[in-house]
């Protein structure tokens, strides 16, 4: 009987939440809370990927790169409007896992945003085919398809113009 193959592009995904869940949980639990302290978890969490043998380092280097690109997108989406955390992702947060939502909630929340805030603005990120993307809805650079992710995945090419660069879709 044959071993039941698991998709890579799956794998990804699983240790991009996997990743995210133990980097939200020692972020809401450090008393001094920091954009540095956050990327510092990231890259904890991709360490802890390679001794775990989850993935390659190539792709654990990757997946934190995309993780830091996420959270950093929505501390800056979340204090830079009045929008919640719901409008940033595009669409209701029923459709999340309920642990993804629970660590996402902890790190986006109010008082978090407001510290991480006090960074220097940056603009806002690309997102290209092939890297691995949290929950949330990306649009099409090129021609505003709306692409929804309801959980971490790889970003295909556009489904309407097959064009390779989005950003999230913000109100």
């Amino acid at each position: 009987m044959k071993t039941p193959q698991h998709d890579p592009i799956d794998v990804l995904g699983e240790v991009y939440e996997s990743m995210y869940e133990d980097v939200a949980k020692d972020f809401h639990q450090a008393e001094h809370k920091s954009r540095p302290l956050l990327h510092a978890l990231i890259d904890d969490a991709q360490a802890k990927a390679i001794k775990l043998e989850k993935v390659s380092e190539t792709d654990a280097v990757r997946l934190g790169d995309w993780l830091k690109r996420d959270l950093d997108d929505a501390v800056n989406y979340l204090a830079e409007t009045d929008y919640e955390l719901k409008d940033w992702l595009g669409f209701e947060t029923t459709f999340l896992k309920d642990e993804f939502l629970d660590a996402l909630l902890k790190t986006a929340d109010k008082t978090t945003v407001a510290l991480l805030a006090l960074k220097e603005k940056a603009s806002h990120s690309v997102y290209h085919t092939g890297e691995v993307v949290g929950p949330g809805t990306l649009v099409c650079d090129n021609c505003g398809e709306k692409i929804h992710f309801h959980r971490a995945g790889k970003i295909p090419p556009c489904p309407k113009c097959h064009a390779t660069d989005f950003h999230r879709n913000f109100k």
